[in-house]
């Protein structure tokens, strides 16, 4: 969660919730629901980190490492008794992501125990998705044993690159041979692994890049994210960039490696399914297709983001003024947004395009509609066609009424959308 928060509008009494929280999607029926569960503690702060995290463990009443599931219980419940009275029908849900900060700085019973309170609060679906982000130091055996008898299903290791030279510059600590020990034991314990990857550090060469990519394939993880280095303003790299210390990569060079990335995984068996996103068959992340598909989600912790029907809101940043909030009796929401029918168009075309599957062509507004028939080709809108010509949505789809990306609207992928945007 970007500490950078956007303006909104403060809930009214102690979290009122609008009434538009309770908005369905254009399609009719319900949205599925998610929980998010924000855990701000990291052992270091990393240069390239805009995220809400801290490294001081104590921050006081409420807000210390010691405490945060005790207000975090208190904000769940507040969430439960808003979405109450706005009249929101129970949802069990579907998926549980616990990102950070570092989740597994805590306890593996904090875990635990943050798990059995969404339970206790809104019931888990069976079959449910429970994903808890690690670092590779953070865990042993042990603990990740301890997290699949509470319940969760997934890991998602914060690998980031095989070279040490690289890591120094990420300002990651963990040694590269720690990450198919910790794979392997989670495994053992019966959970799902995924590692996360990023490409395009300062110095970081296409042979460094390459190594990360066939150490990911080796120590054989259900799925892998690559994402692009993007150095925020205000985090440490950024001011080591302005000094001229650190030099950035190239477009092209970000390209060639994001290529190289498909290439390797596609060999190895893993299918992309989000622009940075590949999995092996049926160990896609559900609880980041969420996100994607437009799921209603509740995100506990300071600094959360939320996204109930039309509504986004967002928590309060610091953990000590989150912790007031909650002890206070009030939910912990900084502000809010009603999504308008122009920024929810943009939102559902710039995330669906992301998918491997793509888009209905019938959905978008640009153009006019094609015509779709059974047995009848779809007849292109114009722009449709020219991105189909320009190689960047895939022609075999966009014949059965779908706009997907090819791997060069990949690279392309805003232009697309601002194309396909009526």
């Amino acid at each position: 969660m970007s500490p950078r928060q956007p303006e909104g509008v403060p809930l009214s009494g102690l979290g009122t919730l609008p009434p538009q929280v309770g908005a369905v999607p254009p399609e009719g029926g319900r949205r599925p629901f998610s929980v998010y569960l924000h855990v701000p503690y990291c052992r270091v702060r990393c240069g390239y980190c805009d995220f809400n995290t801290y490294t001081n463990l104590s921050l006081g009443p409420g807000a210390s490492a010691g405490d945060y599931v005790d207000t975090l219980a208190g904000e769940l419940a507040l969430a439960r008794a808003a979405m109450e009275e706005a009249g929101l029908p129970p949802r069990q849900v579907q998926t549980v992501f616990l990102g950070g900060g570092t989740p597994t700085m805590l306890p593996a019973s904090d875990l635990a125990r943050m798990l059995e309170l969404v339970r206790l609060t809104w019931g888990l679906a069976p079959g449910a998705e429970v994903t808890t982000e690690a670092n590779p130091e953070t865990v042993d055996q042990r603990y990740l044993e301890d997290l699949a008898q509470a319940g969760f299903t997934r890991v998602s290791f914060g690998m980031q690159s095989a070279v040490p030279r690289v890591l120094a510059v990420l300002d990651r600590v963990h040694r590269p041979e720690r990450v198919p020990q910790v794979v392997a034991w989670a495994r053992r314990a019966g959970l799902s692994t995924s590692v996360d990857l990023i490409y395009g550090a300062p110095g970081e060469s296409l042979a460094d890049w390459r190594r990360s990519l066939e150490a990911a394939v080796e120590t054989g993880p259900d799925h892998v994210s690559a994402y692009a280095l993007v150095v925020e303003e205000g985090t440490r790299m950024w001011a080591q960039v302005r000094r001229g210390e650190l030099e950035l990569p190239s477009d092209d060079d970000e390209a060639t490696k994001y290529e190289l990335a498909d290439e390797l995984l596609a060999a190895a068996g893993y299918e992309w399914y989000e622009i940075s996103n590949w999995s092996r068959p049926g160990q896609r992340c559900r609880h980041n297709e969420a996100y994607w598909r437009d799921w209603d989600w509740w995100g506990a912790g300071p600094g959360a983001h939320s996204h109930l029907g039309d509504v986004r809101l967002w928590n309060v940043k610091h953990p000590l003024a989150w912790a007031g909030q909650v002890a206070s009796g009030r939910l912990p929401v900084a502000g809010h947004e009603v999504v308008d029918a122009a920024s929810r168009e943009l939102e559902r075309v710039m995330l669906g395009i992301r998918l491997r599957e793509g888009l209905l062509l019938r959905g978008l507004a640009h153009g006019g509609e094609p015509v779709t028939a059974a047995g009848t080709p779809v007849r292109l809108v114009p722009v449709v066609a020219r991105l189909v010509g320009d190689g960047l949505l895939d022609g075999v789809a966009a014949a059965g009424g779908r706009a997907a990306l090819t791997l060069r609207g990949r690279l392309m992928a805003d232009a697309v959308t601002q194309a396909l945007l009526p």
